[in-house]
C-alpha cells in the first residue's frame, strides 16, 4: 500500500545544507498499523508529510496505493491526497466557520458523490459526538475536536490515514479515547494505518514500529501482527538503509 524508495529530504540554511531524512526504505503492506518514532528532528514529521503528498522530497520516491506521487502536478497529487489519504493533524485543523457535521462532510462533498450527511452523522455517532453534530469548534473541547478530525479522515473509507501526533494536545483520558477510536477505525475498514509519536506506550498499540534516528531506519519490528507476539520484520517485509 505504501513504498518508499531511497527517500531523502534535504532543505538550505543560510549556506549549510541540512539533511533531515538521509535515504529511507519502507514498505507498509495493506491494513497494516505501523507507529513511526523518534526524538525531535529525527526526520518522522518529515516522512510523514512526504507520505502525505505535502512536501516532495530531494531524492527518491513515495508510492501510494500504486501511484508513485513524488513528482505529479499538483492537481493530481490533489485528486490522490482526497481519495486515498486520510490525515489526523496534531491540532486539529477544523474550519471555525463550520459546524462539527460540515467539517466532516467536507471531504466527501469534494471528492465523492452520495448521502454524505447519512455518512458524516453515522462516523460522529460512532465517535461518541451524537450530540455535537452542529456545534462549531470553538464549543468543543480539545478531545472532541480531535473526534472530529478523527471521523473526517475516515468520511471517504481511505485506503491510508496518517496521523501526526494525534493525541499531543490531549490530556491522557481523551488521549486514550481518541487511540481507542482511531484503532477501532482502521481495524472496521482495514485502513493502513501510520501514526508519528514519541509515545512508546502509544506505538505499543501497533502492529509494526519503525524507529528513526538522524534522518535514518535504525529499528523496524513487527509487534502485534498476526499472533499478537512481538518479532523482527523480515527481509520480504521491509528494506531498511
Amino acid at each position: 500500500m505504501i513504498e518508499v524508495k531511497g527517500l531523502k529530504k534535504s532543505i538550505r540554511n543560510g549556506t549549510r545544507t541540512v539533511d533531515i531524512l538521509r535515504g529511507i526504505d519502507l514498505v507498509i503492506p495493506k491494513g497494516q498499523f505501523a507507529a513511526i518514532m523518534g526524538a525531535s528532528g529525527s526526520g518522522k514529521s518529515t516522512l510523514l508529510g512526504l507520505l502525505a503528498g505535502l512536501d516532495s522530497p530531494t531524492e527518491g520516491e513515495v508510492i501510494l496505493d500504486g501511484i508513485a506521487i513524488s513528482r505529479l502536478e499538483e492537481d493530481k497529487l490533489a485528486e490522490v491526497r482526497g481519495q486515498r489519504i486520510g490525515f489526523v493533524f496534531q491540532s486539529y485543523q477544523l474550519i471555525p466557520t463550520l459546524t462539527a457535521l460540515e467539517n466532516v462532510m467536507l471531504p466527501y462533498e469534494l471528492n465523492a458523490r452520495g448521502d454524505a450527511r447519512k455518512k458524516a452523522e453515522s462516523l460522529l455517532v460512532a465517535v461518541g459526538l451524537q450530540d455535537r453534530l452542529h456545534h462549531y469548534p470553538v464549543q468543543l473541547s480539545g478531545g472532541e475536536q480531535q473526534r472530529v478530525a478523527l471521523a473526517r479522515a475516515f468520511v471517504l473509507e481511505p485506503p491510508i490515514v496518517l496521523a501526526d501526533e494525534p493525541t499531543g494536545n490531549l490530556d491522557s483520558a481523551n488521549g486514550q479515547h481518541v487511540l481507542e477510536l482511531l484503532g477501532e477505525r482502521q481495524r472496521e475498514s482495514l485502513t493502513t494505518l501510520v501514526l508519528v509519536t514519541h509515545d512508546p506506550q502509544i506505538a505499543d498499540r501497533a502492529d509494526r514500529r519503525i524507529q528513526l534516528r538522524d534522518g535514518l531506519v535504525v529499528a523496524d519490528d513487527l509487534q502485534n501482527q498476526g499472533t499478537g507476539r512481538p518479532g523482527s520484520v523480515g527481509a520480504d517485509v521491509v528494506e531498511t538503509r
